[in-house]
């Protein structure tokens, strides 16, 4: 038998009206990156609140065995004292103190009642060469980005001395690069004894890292697959409890007259003028067809759709729009919409839903002219477009006046492009569409964008997954350093050609 570090036997959590967890089973062995997947809701992050005292002993039935020992976590400090560390997916960092003020948060280093600085930012200094971070520890949080952000939490888990550290989808909000890196810094600690469980939806990620990977489906443990043993298909017929013999749905075309043509459109940094980001890009998308749009991170394929939907992005903006032939304005996110167009943000969480608000009004947002009556919204006619759009796109939720911070990515994805869909554009623009959602969520997606397609709309996507591109679109452009670089029909697109297009450099 492994020498396990940890052991959770028979986890049931339940929820009022749910059962979240039933009779879960994990065993994790020492010195291992274990990979916990599963769907959106399938209880991945429900059994770490369990293990690390987010919800405590007592709220669920069941037995937890750190090293040996059983142990009935009440908080987050007693797991912590055991070495267990948890680092969540929204990051729990304090923008406006430093590094080292947030690494060693409530775990100060003080003498006679006051904090020791010198000691801090030393051994903050200390934790940040471990982790392949060379900012001063007195940068403030708010001025590094993700990525690195992220290597704070780590460095704070460090500190700690932590023994088994819980990453709940490291790398969703990372570009590849930062990715590699903080895969590549997981694998350094199990080499100094640190044991992992990542959650992630990242099947590639997965296989690069794990020893082991254990798959939960509707709170159920499924199985666990040793290394050796994993692969794509195994992972996701696991997940969604079925084959997906073909990853992205069947696509048959009917395209139809032009409807957008941009011209020559050109944005500077909003910050630094003198910056060309989107460099006289030239597009055009017809009837019933999906256009993707490929790059590396940077090179200006957020930039260029923001700034085309109402100048939400950039200054010093130039180009001609046309939809249908005729030349229309986008001066405003309210101009855009009026003459067709609709932009879905990479960002929903912050960006694409208002989370405090509930499924019904974060639908008719964009729209609510179609809803007013005598200069009042006509709440009866807002809930029965809700409704509609829940059932039709499957929201999961019971009714439309659930939160939208409760709902999974992949159904606050479906409300955003509920949203998008009730304001009926011409051309949707979709950035993203599926970052940090499941393969079962995915694959839905894809699903509403193909009916979007074949009822006439015009599709742009942009996203950082180019097997996701190649497999949804009928064209693709690349662009690179602002500019377009080629085009191709997805006949003649494979990874090369593509990939080749979006690394040439442009000179200016």
């Amino acid at each position: 038998m492994a020498d396990n570090i940890l052991e959770m036997r028979g986890i049931t959590k339940t929820f009022p009206g749910v059962k979240a967890l039933s009779n879960v089973t994990l065993g994790v062995a020492r010195g291992e990156v274990h990979a916990i997947c599963g769907e959106n809701g399938a209880g991945k992050s429900t059994l770490m609140k369990v293990l690390s005292g987010v919800y405590p002993h007592g709220t669920y039935e069941g037995a937890i065995v750190f090293e040996g020992e059983e142990v009935a976590f009440k908080n987050l400090r007693d797991s912590e004292a055991k070495g267990i560390v948890i680092i969540h997916q929204e990051l729990a960092l304090s923008p406006y103190l430093s590094i080292a003020e947030n690494i060693f948060l409530n775990n100060e280093r003080a003498s006679g009642g006051l904090i020791d600085w010198n000691k801090t930012n030393f051994e903050a200094a200390a934790l940040l060469k471990r982790v392949g971070l060379r900012d001063n520890p007195t940068t403030k949080i708010n001025q590094i980005g993700v990525g690195k952000q992220q290597l704070v939490e780590i460095a704070k888990a460090l500190s700690k001395e932590v023994k088994l550290l819980i990453l709940d989808e490291p790398t969703a909000a990372l570009n590849d690069e930062d990715s590699a890196h903080l895969l590549d810094l997981i694998l350094q600690l199990k080499t100094e004894g640190v044991t992992s469980i990542i959650i992630s939806h990242k099947l590639n990620e997965i296989k690069r890292v794990a020893d082991a990977v254990t798959v939960i489906r509707d709170g159920k443990t499924i199985e666990t697959i040793s290394q050796g043993d994993v692969t794509e298909d195994r992972i996701i017929k696991d997940m969604v409890g079925r084959d997906l013999e073909h990853r992205y749905p069947d696509h048959e075309p009917q395209i139809g007259e032009e409807l957008l043509r941009v011209e020559d459109w050109t944005a500077h940094h909003p910050q630094d003028p003198t910056r060309v980001m989107v460099d006289n890009v030239s597009i055009n998308v017809r009837a019933g067809e999906i256009v993707g749009i490929a790059g590396l991170m940077g090179a200006g394929r957020t930039e260029f759709a923001m700034s085309l939907f109402g100048r939400s992005y950039g200054t010093r903006i130039s180009g001609k729009v046309f939809m249908r032939g005729k030349e229309i304005k986008t001066r405003t996110v309210a101009e855009a919409i009026d003459n067709g167009l609709a932009y879905a943000t990479e960002d929903r969480k912050t960006f694409g839903l208002n989370l405090i608000e509930d499924i019904k009004r974060n639908v008719s947002m964009a729209s609510l002219k179609k809803l007013e009556k005598a200069g009042l919204v006509n709440d009866n006619e807002e809930f029965k477009v809700a409704n509609e759009y829940r059932r039709d796109l499957n929201i999961k939720a019971p009714n439309v006046l659930v939160k939208t911070g409760k709902l999974s990515g992949g159904n606050q994805q479906k409300v955003v492009l509920s949203k998008w869909i009730y304001s009926d554009p011409e051309v949707l623009i979709l950035d993203e569409p599926t970052r940090g959602i499941d393969v079962g969520a995915k694959y839905e997606i894809y699903t509403i964008i193909n009916r979007l397609a074949a009822s006439g709309k015009g599709i742009i996507v942009i996203s950082s997954e180019l097997p996701e591109l190649l497999g949804i679109s009928d064209r693709v452009y690349a662009l690179s350093e602002g500019r377009i670089t080629g085009e191709l029909p997805i006949a003649e697109a494979t990874p090369e050609s593509v990939l080749k297009l979006m690394t040439i450099e442009n000179p200016r």
